[in-house]
C-alpha cells in the first residue's frame, strides 16, 4: 500500500487510561522503522504535546513531541483564520497557552468569540458569563464534540448544552468528527489525504472524520466500536482489525 501517512488516535487504539494495549508498541515501532509520518491525534484538548509525550512514556513508549496534535492546537488554528483577536475562554491551560501561542487575548470584556474545551472547574458564573457574550454576538467556538469521558466524566459537549440551550445558538465543533480538524492534522504534517491512513476505534469520531475528510480509514475493535455497530451506520470503514497490532498494511 503506497501510503506514506499515518494519523491515529490515543484512546481506545494505543492506550486504555494510561495502560498500553497489548501490541501498541510494536505496532508504533514498526510505523516508525518504516519512516512513516505519524501523528497522534485527540479530541482531548487538555493536555500539551509534552504532557502527551510523557504520558506515553509512563506507558513504555518514546515518539517524539511533535507526533502529536490535539483539537486545542486545532482550535487555535481555526481562529487564526478567523476574525477577531479576543476569546473569552472555558477551558483548562493547555488550550489557553495554544490561543496564547496564536496571539489572542484571553478576557471576559468584549470578546469576538467564546471557547469552550474541557475543565473540571466549569460553574455557574462560566454558563452566564459565556451565553451573555454569545448571545451578544461572540462567535462560537468548542473543542470537540464529546459529552463524556471515562466514568461519565462531562466533557466539551455537555459544557456547551446549557450555553446553547440559553442562547438558542450551536458551537462550531473543532474536533472530531469535524472533517476541519482532520484537514489541520494534514496540514501541520505536510500531508495529503489521497496517501494518508487515519486508524480510530470509534465510527462516529474517528472513522467519520476520516471518511469526510477523504482518507482511507481503519477501524480497530479495542475501544468503543465494535462490528455489530457497522450496519448501523451509513458507512463502512475501508479496513477493520481486532487491534493494531494486527494492521498489515505497511
Amino acid at each position: 500500500m503506497n501510503k506514506k501517512n499515518l494519523i491515529c488516535d490515543i484512546d481506545g487504539v494505543i492506550l486504555h487510561n494510561n495502560d498500553l494495549i497489548p501490541g501498541a508498541d510494536g505496532f508504533i515501532r514498526r510505523v516508525l522503522e518504516q519512516e512513516m509520518n505519524l501523528l497522534f491525534l485527540t479530541n482531548y484538548p487538555a493536555q500539551t504535546p509534552k504532557d502527551l509525550q510523557n504520558r506515553f512514556y509512563s506507558a513504555g513508549i518514546e515518539v517524539p513531541e511533535h507526533c502529536f496534535y490535539t483539537s486545542a492546537m486545532a482550535t487555535a488554528d481555526f481562529l487564526k483564520r478567523q476574525s477577531g483577536e479576543k476569546a473569552y475562554v472555558i477551558g483548562e491551560g493547555a488550550l489557553i497557552h495554544e490561543l496564547y501561542k496564536a496571539g489572542f487575548t484571553i478576557t471576559d470584556i468584549d470578546p469576538d468569540f467564546v471557547v469552550v474545551g474541557e475543565t473540571r472547574n466549569y460553574n455557574w458564573s462560566m454558563i452566564q458569563m459565556a451565553a451573555k457574550f454569545v448571545a451578544g454576538g461572540a462567535r462560537f467556538i468548542a473543542t470537540n464534540p464529546d459529552t463524556h469521558g471515562p466514568h461519565m466524566h462531562p466533557a466539551c459537549g455537555a459544557l456547551c448544552a446549557p450555553i446553547e440551550r440559553m442562547t438558542g445558538k450551536k458551537p462550531f465543533y473543532v474536533g472530531k468528527p469535524s472533517a476541519w480538524i482532520v484537514r489541520a492534522a494534514l496540514n501541520h504534517m505536510d500531508a495529503h489525504s489521497e496517501n494518508t491512513l487515519i486508524v480510530g476505534d470509534n465510527l462516529r469520531t474517528d472513522i467519520l472524520a476520516g471518511f469526510q475528510a477523504g482518507l482511507e480509514t481503519v477501524l480497530v475493535l479495542t475501544g468503543v466500536s465494535q462490528v455489530a455497530d457497522i450496519d448501523k451506520m451509513p458507512f463502512r470503514p475501508q479496513h477493520i482489525y481486532p487491534s493494531v497490532a494486527e494492521i498489515d498494511l505497511f
